[in-house]
């Protein structure tokens, strides 16, 4: 027997006995073959010597390397046997099960809510722990979401890789586009059931419904006021600080609300963003569009 084929049996044997005799001098895990130890140890010394030859990104493992090509191969070799839908990753397949079975093994032990996948419940947990590892390296912000981050990022670069079929308006996310696009459609998918009022937006429904239940889920901290709203609360705090932090450089009037500072501005720049889309007539406020626009339905009730 060769000595490679001697490390096999090794390996083989110590998996069936439960036997690690490879203990990491640093944390005490013990593993059942050197190889398990060795990829370990990186873990301490940030090595990453398994690199992508198309994108240059580094692994601290092989396996994670392999894992990272199917992106560029675009290889899907793990199919659902349900739905047939495809995968590049095991890990994501068995995920994705999940959603046949319903099965949710991941569970909170703060607030007991269930997750189908890890990941999942370590991005919930920071809702508790109020952690928040992402930060942008421009103006420190940080971000409990990777994903968060991303999309904070173009507020700084200005980018708006999203854009609207219809106007050609850009967008730095894809949930603002598909708001914008409620306007060409003049779609309200969003309906209360206790009184059929149909909203365009989710977080509008959300609101609306607290009229319904009358609950005010916003509370103030320091007299205990409650809210229906966050701009509500936001609000009503500079009542407590007497605080108008946002100054218009122009003519020196201060707000307390940057909302209210940007909408001032307009005065000064005559800029008038919101545009009537059936006769094009422009107004500086959305509540000034709103109001107009009932000229037009009272003239023409059946305007869709």
């Amino acid at each position: 027997m060769t000595s490679s084929q001697n490390d096999i049996l090794k390996h083989h044997l110590s998996n069936l006995s439960y036997e690690k005799p490879y203990v990491c001098p640093l944390c005490n895990k013990a593993f059942n073959h050197p190889s398990g130890l060795k990829r370990h140890l990186l873990s301490y010394t940030q090595e990453k010597p398994h690199v992508c030859e198309i994108c240059k990104k580094a692994f601290s493992q092989n396996s994670d390397l392999k894992r990272h090509l199917r992106i560029h191969t675009k290889e899907k070799s793990h199919l659902c046997e349900v739905c047939n839908k495809a995968f590049s990753q095991s890990n994501d397949l068995k995920a994705h099960i999940r959603i046949h079975t319903k099965e949710k093994p991941h569970v909170c032990e703060i607030c007991n809510k269930a997750f189908n996948r890890s990941s999942d419940l370590k991005r919930h947990l920071r809702i508790h722990t109020k952690e928040k590892p992402h930060v942008c390296e421009i103006c420190s912000k940080a971000f409990s979401l990777s994903s968060r981050l991303k999309s904070h990022l173009r507020i700084h670069t200005k980018k708006k890789p999203h854009k609207c079929e219809l106007c050609n308006k850009g967008h730095s996310q894809s949930d603002h586009l598909k708001k914008h696009l409620c306007m060409h459609t003049r779609e309200k998918p969003y309906v209360c059931v206790t009184c059929n009022k149909a909203f365009s937006e989710k977080h509008s429904l959300r609101q609306h419904l607290c009229i319904h239940t009358k609950e005010k889920p916003h509370i103030c901290e320091i007299c205990n006021k409650a809210f229906t709203k966050s701009s509500g609360l936001k609000s009503h705090l500079h009542t407590h600080t007497e605080g108008k932090p946002h100054n218009c450089e122009i003519c020196n009037k201060a707000f307390s609300e940057f909302s209210h500072l940007k909408r001032h501005l307009r005065i000064h720049t005559k800029e008038k963003p919101y545009v009537c889309e059936i006769c094009n007539k422009a107004f500086s406020q959305r509540d000034y569009l709103k109001k107009h626009l009932r000229i037009h339905f009272r003239k023409n009730p059946h305007i869709c």
